[in-house]
């Protein structure tokens, strides 16, 4: 098997007929215009991606909770929990576990359910 002698460094390539050429420009052209169509897609998609991040619409009005809620003095916010309009916050009071259930508007609290040991 013969391999090509690349140390030859007067061997130069033919050029190319017109039309050759005019494809090979027309090439060109298109991966040129394919090129920066991907790049400016690329840009959308990272400026579509730091739109969302930087905008903060929770779809929550803030003002939809109350300002102050009265649990009691010695109570110990333990989780809070909404469910169907109404905060759920468990709390510790001493040794006591108590479920309370209040108003977000008002601030009021509606029901309470205590938990006891047998």
């Amino acid at each position: 098997m013969s391999q090509p002698d690349f140390r030859e460094e007067d061997q130069k390539e033919a050029p190319l007929d017109p039309a050759a050429e005019r494809v090979q420009a027309r090439l060109k052209r298109l991966l040129f215009g394919s090129t920066l169509i991907m790049f400016a897609g690329l840009i959308a998609v990272f400026a579509a991606i730091l739109y969302k991040i930087n905008t903060n619409e929770s779809g929550v009005p803030s003002d939809a909770f109350a300002s102050t809620v009265v649990i009691g003095p010695d109570a110990e916010v333990l989780q809070v929990t909404f469910a169907e309009s109404i905060m759920l916050v468990l709390v510790r009071e001493g040794s006591k576990t108590a479920l309370l259930r209040i108003d977000p508007l008002s601030g009021k609290q509606i029901g309470r359910t205590e938990f006891v040991t047998r």
